[in-house]
Order: structure tokens, then sequence, then C-alpha cells
């Protein structure tokens, strides 16, 4: 029998969720406490779907039988009914995730695991005083998810092992790659590695050494090249003849050298941003954002056809 996913939420990240689970062939109720939100959501999420068939991505699935897949639910009771897994795509606020909590707490299937899209509200913040908390956590995706595998697992001092055990089997068989999080830690580690580089790519510009187009570049067309495929660790492991501990002592002295440059927390405000604002908006017109947001979905979904023919070729 088909596992039954309750989505709660129906904007971005709710109908990436939902695509994603319905092409893995998942049964998925949609629900939103905005019947207007819920009623919009179906054209765009048809759309993607047909975007992914474009692009060979529906795993010999046609658009209709994965659109098929998702409902939309007005009642959140008719969508938690015999779902058995939950999720939760609510404001990233804390007061609503408290009360959203609070209801899944009384209305979900006992057994019923619920994860949280959050990407920096740690579980402990918004479980704390539900009686069902051992089978809530973080299930923390990449935008979008049915483009880029990787999750994020993190429980709650009391989640218990069999409910991170069903998140991680939900989402493989989704097709994702769930990266376990041992204990909490605040924004996880994807935004933390995002954030780290941020601050660095901030400071730079900051201090005059390069234009955020350089800076740019120095990620799409250098680091992230090896990035798409392989980690900072196998990088490292790769890049010096005996490996890891070989690399850090070739460059062990340089890395703590510059680490020690790197302590000042960048201004995100002021006229710092005001100056990339400028660089960006000579590059793009605010108008033409949309547009480019959906030529970086397409690139992602060409990336993600050669990632899976390199795989089956040359290997993972």
């Amino acid at each position: 029998m088909t596992d039954k996913i309750a989505v709660i939420g129906s904007g971005l990240i709710g109908r990436a969720w939902s695509i994603s689970f319905a092409r893995a062939g998942f049964n998925v109720d949609m629900t939103d406490k905005s019947p207007t939100a819920l009623e919009t959501s179906l054209g765009i999420l048809k759309g993607g779907i047909k975007d992914l068939a474009n692009n060979n991505l529906l795993h010999d699935q046609s658009v209709d039988e994965v659109f098929g897949r998702i409902t939309p639910q007005k009642n959140i009771e008719v969508a938690l009914e015999g779902a058995t897994y939950i999720q939760e795509n609510t404001a990233e606020v804390l007061e609503i995730k408290k009360e959203v909590y609070a209801e899944l707490d009384v209305k979900a299937e006992p057994a019923a695991v619920i994860g949280s899209s959050t990407s920096g509200l740690v579980a402990s913040l918004f479980t704390e005083d539900l009686k069902s908390r051992h089978r809530c956590l973080v299930a923390h995706p990449i935008n979008p998810p049915y483009l880029v595998p990787a999750v994020e697992l993190c429980p709650s001092p009391w989640t218990d092992a069999p409910s991170m055990d069903k998140a991680r089997d939900i989402m493989e068989r989704a097709g994702h790659k769930p990266i376990t999080i041992n204990k909490e830690i605040d924004a996880f580690v994807v935004n933390r590695l995002q954030v780290a580089l941020l601050h660095e790519a901030f400071r730079l510009v900051d201090g005059g050494y390069a234009s955020c187009a350089d800076i740019d570049c120095a990620i799409k067309d250098g680091l992230a090249l090896r990035w798409s495929f392989m980690g900072p660790f196998e990088t490292i492991d790769l890049n010096a003849p005996g490996g890891i501990r070989d690399y850090c002592t070739r460059f062990g002295d340089l890395f703590e050298r510059v680490g020690r440059s790197q302590t000042n927390i960048a201004n995100f405000r002021g006229e710092l941003l005001n100056e990339m604002e400028r660089q960006r908006r000579r590059k793009l017109n605010p108008d033409d954002i949309r547009e480019r947001t959906a030529w970086r979905d397409r690139r992602l979904m060409a990336l993600a056809v050669h990632k899976q023919q390199a795989a089956e070729i040359i290997g993972s």
C-alpha cells in the first residue's frame, strides 16, 4: 500500500514538496488555511510538473499521473487522515509554528511522523509542550526540493530514533539524500555553510577586493564545479598525493592564518548592501528576477539530468 503524505501549506516550499513526493509515487494531500492560496497553487504545481517532464525528470511517468496523486484539501482533518508522514511548511514565525504543531499533535494519526521545513528554527522551540513530541523533527529542504535532493534531518532532544528512521526512509524513497544532523544547532548544516561563505563574500566586497560579479564567478566557474559532485572533505582528500593529512600538512599554516582574519561579522545591511544591490541591479533588472529564477530552475534540471547520466556512465 502506498504511503499517504500530508503537506501543510501550499506556498513555494509546500508545492515543491508535493511534486517531489508525488513523482516518487506517494499520494499527497496538500492543505492550506487559505482556500485561495490552495486553489492558486494547483496551476503552478502542474506547470512545475510539466517542466520536469520536458527535461525527462518524471521517471517515465506522465504529467497527469504525477499531478493526479496530489489532492488539494481545504479541511486539515481530511488531509491528515491516514497520513503516515506530514511535511509542515508554514511561515518562519515561532508563534505560528507552535500553533500549527499544537493542532497537528491532536489531529494527526498517532503513528504519523511530522517534519518541519523550517530554515532556522530548531524543533525544540515549537514542540516542547506537545504530548507526542517524540515524533517531531526538522526536515529542511534545499529549494526547490524536487530538483535538489539533499534534505537535512535534525531531531530535537526528545525525537525518538524510530521517528528519525521513518523520516529517513520516506525521504530516501522520495529520491532525496538525507543529511543526518546529530543534535540541534542554529540554522542546521547547509545554511551554516552558506552563511560562512556569504560572510566572506560580503567582507571581500566591503574591503574592495573584488566585485559581486567576480565573486560569483569564483564560485560558479571555480569551486562549485567540483562541489556539484563532491564535497569539501573529498575535495581536499583528492587535492594532495597523500590525501587529507597531506593536504592539511601542506596548507594548514595558510588556512589557519587566513582563518584568523575572517573573524569580523559582515554587515548585511547599510551602505554595503546598497552597493551590492547597485551592482546586482546593473546585472539584472528587478522586473527580470522572476524570469531569471525560472532560468535557474531550468539549469538545475539540466544539471540533475547530467549528474544522473554521469553517475551511470562514470560512477558516483
